[in-house]
């Protein structure tokens, strides 16, 4: 007997169209999901190629987070920058501070428009020669923007997503797996320069030492195809995706599905790993300065506990809805679900940030039918700000000084 599969995962894990490439464009065949396993089930859309899991996904969580588990994430792009300038090119452009990025640190940075939401996500390692990048989230749209951006600048940009692929582990990728570069995922460490809106170590320097996202360091390698051959799944513990977004979910790590065309990165709480706060301008900068400095994100991300007593749960991006004022009013969208090896049903959900943190939630699944949930707080409600007032730089305010 096999464990039971997350919820209706292999289409509504998606994320919405808006935020995804087109298959044709995004699905590449992964050098190891065809033909190794009857019981492989593949998604659709841009996962089409990529195997959502194996038969048994309560299981295979499990694996992947004690056991060495590899999961094929046939459907990430694979991006190259080279060039001696593609350091500062791409920190003058992006949130992230990467102008001195060592080689072999990984981190990552958004593109964002000129109202502070995010459009593009890449995640980032440079090998001192060139800077490798990794993409899920509107990447033919990311790459328009950065091409149009190069101007005089001495940079190349490839997309080697055809040549190469991408795996996940936690912690370690096995060693059988010939990889090219590994990216470590920084999360929930919060960076220097940036700031955590998490109410579980909002005002520190540090990730609380409760955050769950310490259990699991997710890792990703990407893999040169060429040098797959001779390897099966076989050779290795798999996962399918499935359980590689369990242990993210669960580990509060937002992703590409809670990604919408008004996301703000405080509203995440993406500052802490993909947002630095003093660095030069950037497309952007000013919408996330006047909200860090002044007000608050309209919205919050919240952890919802599902009730799994009808063994049946919402699909993602359905409508969040809570008493306000008296009568049931929709407050948000679940984001992502699924059902964890241990914690059982959960999910992500983006709602108002005034909403109650008590406030019961609840999600239609259809018949007049409903799953109730209950709200962790993931980003504080209401964060504090800093009285102080930064001091004035002399050097390009000449106020008051003699001339």
């Amino acid at each position: 007997m096999t464990d039971p599969v997350s919820p209706k995962s292999a289409t509504s894990d998606s994320p919405s169209p808006e935020n995804t490439d087109t298959p044709t464009e995004a699905a590449r065949r992964s050098s190891l999901s065809r033909g190794l396993s009857s019981t492989a089930v593949l998604g659709s859309g841009d996962l089409a190629e990529t195997p959502i899991h194996y038969g048994a996904s309560l299981r295979e969580q499990r694996v992947l987070e004690e056991k060495d588990g590899l999961v094929d994430l046939a459907h990430l792009r694979v991006l190259r920058l080279s060039g001696p300038d593609r350091l500062t090119w791409l920190n003058s452009i992006t949130t992230q501070k990467i102008d001195n990025l060592a080689p072999g640190v990984s981190t990552e940075t958004l593109v964002l428009d000129p109202n502070g939401r995010i459009e593009g996500w890449l995640r980032l390692v440079d090998d001192g020669e060139a800077l490798w990048a990794i993409s899920d989230l509107q990447t033919d749209a990311t790459l328009d923007f950065l091409r149009k951006m190069v101007f005089m600048m001495r940079v190349e940009i490839e997309d080697l997503s055809d040549d190469y692929q991408c795996f996940g582990a936690i912690t370690s990728l096995p060693e059988a797996l010939p990889v090219t570069r590994t990216w470590s995922d920084p999360w929930p460490h919060i960076g220097s320069g940036s700031a955590s809106y998490a109410q579980i170590d909002i005002g520190q320097e540090v990730a609380g030492t409760d955050h769950p996202g310490l259990e699991t360091p997710f890792v990703i390698g990407i893999v040169k195809r060429s040098d797959l051959q001779g390897l099966t799944a076989k050779n290795f513990d798999m996962a399918g995706f499935d359980a590689w977004e369990a242990l993210r979910i669960a580990a509060w790590r937002p992703g590409r599905n809670e990604i919408d065309h008004k996301a703000l990165v405080g509203e995440l709480d993406l500052l802490r790993t993909a947002v630095h706060l003093a660095k030069g301008c950037y497309r952007g900068q000013e919408a996330v300065a006047r909200v860090h400095n002044l007000g608050q994100p309209p919205r919050r991300l919240t952890f919802v506990h599902l009730d799994g007593s009808g063994h049946i749960a919402p699909d993602p991006g359905t409508e969040a809805l809570a008493e306000v004022r008296g009568s049931e009013r929709p407050v948000g969208t679940l984001t992502s679900v699924t059902v964890h090896w241990e914690l059982g049903p959960i999910g992500l959900a983006v709602v108002k940030r005034n909403l109650a943190p008590e406030a019961q939630l609840s999600f239609e699944i259809g018949d007049g039918e409903r799953v109730i949930g209950a709200q962790e707080t993931i980003v504080v409600p209401m964060r504090e700000h800093e009285r102080a007032l930064p001091e004035r730089n002399k050097d390009v305010d000449a106020r008051s000084q003699k001339r």
